[in-house]
């Protein structure tokens, strides 16, 4: 997989922040961005910046963290004369001064550029074609890069500030299952239960998923049985549980060695019992 401005300098210890693979600006990025090592005190904060209030405790374990890490994640810089100033991670950059850094890796663009590039971002996003990882993608580098609230995210492209949260989230999943949910053309509803699993059972649930059509529901039935083994017995029957519900007209559970099957009324029993009477 190709590391770029996402990703920051091939010397730092990688980070998640931005997959440049899900990035639907990256070549666009490529062209018109750099990143440098900067010397701290070409940096300067932007005098607009609406957050003044810097939790003392976070930045002094940010400080403690880049001491022993260095910077994972590059700020976001326009040129200002013959000055650098922050667009995105000014926490970053105070949280190194205190450290004691001489240098923060950083992502330069032009005044230009950067306004440039959050429009086309925003014209990305409203693209019916982008599948669901590369949506959350976006988001994520509007927030991370361009310092946007998903509030001004969603005043900007027009939906939900839950909904833009909500695909955010999608970026928890580990690189593989984006990847697959990718390859497979998976929607939103059927990754969001995958979020919390494991990476083997997340790969195992896709597989059903494709192989024998489970819905949104199944799969959330699955993660909440809990155990991996429950989850996988659940997958195994699969196919013997849709038969089941078909003929009898009922939900149905399989569970280890037992089936559950769920009435309501009197007058489904009654039709459960005519059904297995006729079998």
């Amino acid at each position: 997989m190709k590391k770029g401005l996402g990703r920051g300098f091939d010397s730092l210890i990688p980070t998640e922040i931005i997959d440049d693979e899900f990035d639907p600006t990256h070549e666009e990025d490529e062209r018109v961005s750099k990143i440098e090592d900067l010397p701290l005190v070409s940096v300067v904060p932007n005098p607009d910046q609406p957050r003044r209030h810097f939790d003392e405790t976070a930045l002094k374990a940010l400080s403690g963290s880049i001491k022993e890490h260095g910077v994972l994640q590059p700020i976001v810089v326009v040129r200002a004369g013959d000055k650098y100033q922050i667009v995105a991670g000014e926490r970053r950059f105070r949280a190194s001064i205190t450290a004691g850094r001489t240098h923060i890796p950083a992502i330069v663009r032009s005044v230009s550029d950067q306004n440039q590039l959050e429009l086309s971002l925003i014209e990305n996003i409203q693209r019916e074609d982008l599948n669901p990882i590369e949506q959350a993608t976006a988001y994520a580098k509007l927030r991370d890069q361009f310092n946007l609230t998903p509030a001004q995210i969603s005043s900007r492209i027009g939906k939900s500030e839950i909904a833009i949260v909500n695909t955010l989230r999608l970026l928890q999943l580990p690189l593989s299952i984006q990847q697959l949910a990718t390859q497979h053309h998976l929607k939103e509803g059927q990754l969001r239960p995958l979020i919390g699993m494991s990476e083997n059972n997340a790969k195992i649930v896709i597989d059903k998923l494709i192989s024998d059509g489970l819905t949104v529901r199944e799969i959330e039935q699955i993660k909440s049985a809990g155990k991996p083994k429950s989850a996988g017995m659940g997958l195994r029957y699969h196919k013997e549980r849709k038969k089941l519900e078909e003929h009898l007209g009922l939900p149905v559970n399989i569970r280890g060695q037992q089936i559950i099957i769920k009435f309501k009324s009197d007058d489904d029993l009654k039709k459960l019992l005519s059904a297995l009477t006729r079998a």
